[in-house]
Order: C-alpha cells, then sequence, then structure tokens
C-alpha cells in the first residue's frame, strides 16, 4: 500500500475485511484440556451445573431475604401513607425523616445482592424513585448530592460554575444537565408527581395502596465507609426540605446499630426516625446453602474433605462470605471437568449410563487406572480380573452397574447423615458438631462409627429420658419418610414400629421382672478359706457385680435396640466415599489448586515472577537453565537479584556498580573498554527507579545506622 503526492499528508488505510476470531466460552474451556474429544461434552455438563448454581442460590437468596425485605417494604408503605394523613405531624415531627437502619453483618461482598433484590422490590411496589449511593464515589458533600440527583432524576449534573460551562459545551439537546441542589430535586419530583395523576379523574385518598407521592428512597449501601462530616451536612440539608419532598432512608450497617450514633451528634440523629431491621446471619445463610447444592443427591458433583475444608476455611476466617463460598464450589466444578476426562459421567444416573457405554477404549483405560476400581478388581476372581483387564464391552457393563451403586450410595447417605446430626446434635458438648456440615466432614475423612466421638454420644444417647428420644426418633421419621429409596423405606418402617412401641409402653402396664437371684456364695464361707490378697479381690468383685446384676426394664431394652438399629444404619450407609468404586467421577480433590486460586500469597507470586520474569513476559531472550536472572532481564529484576547476594545492610554505590556491570553486558559492550560498567545517568536513574521499586514492595527499607546504606528485609544472605 502506497501513495504518491507532492505534499505531505496523512493518509488512512482501513484494516483488511478479516476479523479477529473471538472465542466462545467453550474454545476457552477446550484450551488445555484433557481428552478433546469429550470436552464438549463435558463443557455442557459443566455449564448446566453451572447454571443450576446460579439460579439454586438467586432462589435461595430471595426466600432468606423475604423476611427481612418484606419488613423493609411494609416501613416504606407506612411511612409513606402516614406523611399522607392529616396526622403525620402528630405521630413524627415534620423535620424527621424515616430512616431504615438495616444491620446485614460483616459478609460486606454479599451486600449488593440484598440492595439490588430491595431496590427491584421497591421500584416494583413502593415506588421509582430509589437511588443507592457507595462511600467510595461520595467522598464530599457535591458528589453525594450529584449521585442522588443523577439516579433519581436520570440527567446529567452540574456541581459548581467551572462544570456547569464544560456541561454547557458537552451535553446534547437530549440530556440537558441541571444544577446540583434539592430544590431542583422538589421541583422535578413536583413535575413528576403532576404528570403521574390523569386530568378529569376525581382524587383518591392518599391513605390508599397507590399514594399519589410516592417516597423518594435513599440507599446508603456502606454507611460505616462514608465521612461523617458529609453525612452530617447532608442529613441537614434534607431536613429542610422533608415538608416539599417524601425522602426516606436505608442505611446499610455491616458492624452494629451504635454506628449511628458514633457517626452523627445528637443534634443531627435527632432528625432522624430510625426503625431497626435485622438480618440472616451469614453462618445460617451458608448452612442453607450446603444443605441445598452440596448435602443433596440431586446434584451430582462432590467435594471431597480437604476441598470443602479449604471453602468453609476461607469462609470462617477471611469474609464470612456466602457470595464467595459459591464462586469456590463453581472453581472446583470447573476445575474438575476440565482436569478429568471422566466427569462426563457427573451427571444424572440415567445420562450418566448413556455416558458409559460412548466411552472410548482412552477412558476406558483411564477407569482400569483409578485406585477406586483397582481395589475393586483386586477382590474379584482371576477370570472376572482378566475381564475387566481385556474385554471393554464387559467392563462397560460392569460401569453401569458401579454407577448405579454410587447413585444409590448418594441417594442413601444423606438421609442418614441428617438422622444421625438429628441424634447428637442436641447432646452435651456436641461430640460429633453442632452443625451437620461438621458431621459431614467427618463422614468423609474416615467411618464415622470408629471415632471415639462418636462412641461418646451412642453413651449419651443411652441415657436420654423416654420424651426426648422418642422426639428424636419421630425426627428421624420426617427425615426418611420422603425418600423414595427402598433401604430407606425399610429403616422408616422399622422406625415406625420402634416408636409405636414406645407408645404403647404408656398404655400397657409394665409386668413385674421375674425376680430370679443367682446364688450367691456366702461370703464368710469364702473368706474363712486362707487365701491371699489378689483371691480376694477377686472374690469380693463377683459378690458385687452379683449384686447389682439386674434384669433391664422394657424402656431399656426397647431404648437398646433402637440405637442399637441406628448404629447398624449408621455403618451400613456413612462409609467415606473413597471406599466406592468410581469415586473419583463425582468428586472433585485437589484442593491446592482451589487454596491457589482463592486464597493467593501476593508476596510468594512477586517473588516468582522477579525470579523468573520469563514465565510472565515470555520473552526468549530471558531463558535461563540454572535458575539464574538473565542479563537481559527487567532492571527491577537485576537489582532484585544483586540484593539477594548481600547480607543485611546494602552498600547503595556497591549495589550501584554490580548493577551497572550486569547492564553493560547486557548492552553487549566490551569487558576491556573503559566505559564498560560506568555509571552513566541514565543507568543510575533506572537503578534509581529499580530500588525504589523494591522499595515499595517491601523487601528493602532505609536505615539510620547508615546514610549510604538500606537494610534489606528479606531472608537468607550472609
Amino acid at each position: 500500500m502506497s501513495t504518491s503526492s507532492v505534499s505531505k499528508g496523512c493518509f488512512v488505510f482501513k484494516p483488511s475485511a478479516k476479523k479477529k476470531k473471538t472465542l466462545s466460552l467453550e474454545d476457552h474451556f477446550s484450551h488445555g484440556c484433557e481428552s478433546a474429544e469429550s470436552s464438549e461434552k463435558r463443557f455442557k455438563l459443566c455449564q448446566d451445573l453451572w447454571d443450576k448454581i446460579k439460579s439454586d442460590t438467586e432462589v435461595l437468596q430471595d426466600d432468606l431475604n423475604r423476611k427481612i425485605l418484606d419488613s423493609l417494604l411494609d416501613f416504606t408503605r407506612k411511612c409513606s401513607s402516614t406523611r399522607q394523613l392529616s396526622d403525620w405531624a402528630s405521630q413524627m415531627r415534620a423535620s424527621e425523616i424515616p430512616t431504615a437502619a438495616l444491620v446485614l453483618g460483616v459478609n460486606v461482598p454479599d451486600h449488593d445482592m440484598t440492595f439490588q433484590s430491595l431496590s427491584e422490590l421497591l421500584q416494583q411496589s413502593v415506588t421509582p424513585h430509589v437511588a443507592s449511593v457507595q462511600a467510595k464515589e461520595c467522598g464530599a458533600l457535591k458528589h453525594l448530592m450529584k449521585r442522588v440527583l443523577e439516579r433519581l432524576m436520570g440527567t446529567d449534573v452540574t456541581v459548581d460554575d467551572e462544570e456547569e460551562e464544560e456541561a454547557e459545551q458537552t451535553s446534547t439537546p437530549l440530556h440537558k444537565s441541571v444544577h446540583c441542589s434539592l430544590s431542583t430535586l422538589c421541583d422535578w419530583y413536583k413535575t413528576k408527581t403532576k404528570k403521574s395523576n390523569t386530568p378529569g379523574k376525581k382524587r383518591s385518598s392518599p391513605s390508599r395502596d397507590d399514594p399519589q407521592q410516592p417516597p423518594v428512597v435513599i440507599i446508603f449501601k456502606d454507611l460505616e465507609a462514608f465521612n461523617p462530616k458529609v453525612l452530617q451536612d447532608f442529613i441537614l440539608i434534607c431536613s429542610r426540605y422533608i415538608e416539599r419532598l417524601p425522602l426516606m432512608f436505608i442505611f446499610g450497617i455491616a458492624t452494629s446499630p451504635s454506628t449511628i450514633q458514633h457517626m452523627l451528634p445528637h443534634s443531627v440523629s435527632s432528625l432522624l426516625c430510625i426503625e431497626l431491621f435485622q438480618s440472616l446471619s451469614c453462618t445460617q445463610h451458608l448452612a442453607t446453602v450446603i444443605d441445598q447444592l452440596i448435602l443433596t443427591h440431586h446434584f451430582p458433583f462432590k467435594l471431597n474433605a480437604k476441598v470443602l475444608q479449604v471453602l468453609m476455611s476461607i469462609f470462617l476466617y477471611h469474609d464470612f462470605s456466602v457470595r464467595n463460598f459459591i464462586k469456590g464450589l463453581q472453581l472446583a466444578l470447573l476445575e474438575h471437568f476440565h482436569s478429568q476426562p471422566l466427569s462426563v459421567l457427573c451427571c444424572k444416573k440415567k445420562d450418566a449410563l448413556l455416558n458409559v457405554m460412548q466411552l472410548s477404549h482412552s477412558d476406558l483405560e483411564r477407569i482400569r487406572n483409578l485406585p477406586s476400581f483397582k481395589r475393586y478388581v483386586e477382590k474379584q476372581e482371576p477370570q472376572e480380573q482378566v475381564n475387566l483387564s481385556k474385554d471393554d464391552t464387559h467392563l462397560k457393563e460392569v460401569c453401569q452397574k458401579l454407577i448405579k451403586g454410587l447413585h444409590k450410595y448418594h441417594k442413601n447417605y444423606y438421609p442418614v447423615l441428617r438422622c444421625l446430626h438429628t441424634l447428637t446434635s442436641s447432646l452435651p458438648r456436641y461430640p460429633l458438631g453442632k452443625q451437620v456440615r461438621e458431621l459431614h466432614l467427618i463422614c468423609l475423612e474416615k467411618n464415622v462409627w470408629e471415632n471415639e466421638d462418636y462412641q461418646t454420644a451412642m453413651k449419651l444417647l443411652r441415657m436420654l429420658a423416654k420424651d426426648e428420644l422418642v422426639a428424636l426418633l419421630q425426627r428421624c421419621v420426617e427425615i426418611l419418610q420422603p425418600v423414595k429409596s427402598k433401604k430407606m423405606k425399610n429403616a422408616f418402617l422399622q422406625l415406625t414400629d420402634l416408636l409405636t412401641k414406645f407408645k404403647q409402653l404408656d398404655t400397657v402396664a409394665a409386668e413385674p421382672p421375674p425376680c430370679v437371684e443367682e446364688p450367691i456364695i456366702s461370703p464368710v464361707r469364702n473368706l474363712q478359706k486362707k487365701t491371699d490378697l489378689f483371691q480376694l479381690q477377686k472374690t469380693l468383685l463377683e459378690m458385687n457385680e452379683s449384686r447389682r446384676a439386674k434384669k433391664l426394664s422394657p424402656f431399656e431394652v426397647l431404648r437398646n435396640e433402637a440405637l442399637e438399629f441406628l448404629d447398624n444404619l449408621v455403618k451400613s450407609h456413612l462409609s467415606p466415599p473413597e471406599s466406592h468404586t468410581l469415586n473419583e467421577v463425582c468428586y472433585y480433590t485437589s484442593s491446592a489448586t482451589v487454596r491457589r486460586h482463592l486464597n493467593a500469597t501476593p508476596r510468594t507470586s512477586i517473588q516468582a515472577a522477579l525470579n523468573s520474569p520469563y514465565y510472565y513476559l515470555q520473552n526468549d531472550r530471558l531463558k535461563t537453565v540454572d535458575g539464574s536472572v538473565s542479563n537481559s532481564a527487567p532492571d527491577i529484576c537485576i537489582a532484585y537479584k544483586l540484593h539477594l547476594e548481600c547480607g543485611r545492610l546494602i552498600n547503595l554505590y556497591d549495589w550501584l556498580e554490580a548493577y551497572a556491570t550486569v547492564v553493560s553486558a547486557a548492552e553487549g559492550n566490551n569487558p576491556d573498554s573503559d566505559n564498560y560498567g560506568k555509571v552513566e545517568e541514565v543507568k543510575h536513574a533506572r537503578f534509581i527507579r529499580a530500588v525504589s521499586e523494591l522499595e515499595f514492595l517491601g523487601f528493602i527499607k532505609s536505615t539510620k545506622q547508615k546514610t549510604d546504606h538500606v537494610a534489606r528485609l528479606t531472608w537468607g544472605g550472609c
């Protein structure tokens, strides 16, 4: 492409018509995916489960917040109708602004979903005039006023004269900017309410559900982060316009309601008519999410104990965010389907059985190499072992049976888990945990009946009174009743019979147990014989046990029978998943991957980047064999490598000379020349910048011991 012209000019050459191909989600998933031939099917299964997680959590969020949101809606309706009634002044002073203090807890990442649902509900059923603001965008009063007006009026707002002149030059006729003041908002609101009243129609009573003057709701999402001075001034200004503008505030509080008293003096807080609302705790929210997404056989994807423990630790010790917990679950889901070719069987039973028959020979070889399948083969007869190793058709038939068994295991596991949690969650000191997730973690790691805490729990259950034990058994019956499984139906019938027998104890008088006494050898006769101390102790113990021996009452016999039945139920269905064949298909086990992505260590990443810049920059000149840093590396990498060779105190001049020598070698200068390793102004400036960056990252700091030295903050060295 060329052009000729007498005079100089600027010529534009449009690019060719070839458009850059945009990669779809499936293409990103298939990139680097093992067993690419099944990647399309695995991507579809992963996407379906991802969508299910998203939809189910949204429904859960709405259900859990329904009570608090309904209370807030009732509050806004009540304040709106009260204002329009004639007794407005008698119920609250005209200068008071109705305010809802919504305590949401410290799980700040989850607050956005709550406020989004609240805004949508308010706009649907109470008022179209809702504005949400955050502290990070309202550093000054003018910014707060600007954001509120823009989101209520839907137009550009100017703050001062300079911005007004600039806005007049840039604004279009369709988007005309307005002045930033509450009087402007009052005029706009008055115009809006006049338009909403249809002419020629009788004005209905203002106390109806459809008010003529809907309130103007302002939501402060993160009250603690706001500048108290800005908030005070805004409230004082709003109180002057409360008679002309039906304002209403909603404060989002993460810590405590006392925050309002700490941020606002009495002269300002007295202008607010505050009502407190408490949301559901994040731990209760998490328990519901785990119950609906993890502790259910309807969701085929599972987490092993270590991965679940990582997600729980991040939740309990970092952010208390259910939203981040769900993101971690989605990350594990994506990693499982991306890295495990056999995850094509992680789906509903009907689809999994069909996918088994479509497995390729390479997939069947992967099944043969699974640890759980190897243990299964070792238990079979020699001829069966040969068939499983050689015959692909026979292996597919066996895999279908194993997949059915795995689904039956999950179908029976969770009801029995909930029954055991029901029995043990009310015991003193909670031997098997207070939450069902704690018991689930114990069952995932090993046989729960081999745990000492389980034996302690069974002993405590044998000490329960009749009414307490009957109530717990009744709750177990309610858990087992809706389960559609043969074994669970049989367990349900047996528990029902035991409950019937317990109830019959109240109506049928128990016959007195026959007094059958074993002949007791006279202690005097035994003691008259010549004996040693050991024989004497043995005789006395036998006498004591024989006196204490008595027949159990009907309640005790029935109680032991019920607990023995539950113990057998636990031993039959609560074995850990590793003991079941093909568990690798459904269970994700890479806890290190989840921890690396969700609980990052920035200092380790920075040190890795400074030591090996090639893996980040992908420049062939930076490749090294022995782990050293190339002299062509960025200045900060060279300075970092040189500082590792120093002691606790680093001489800046020596460091500079070493840096200049390395850079001269990178530039290809002759080592025998006079300018080799000479500190020039450009090199000096580059070195100062590299040292400043290392100081900013926390590797060195200035010291008062020596003026021309810096102190090293990393380990190692002389």
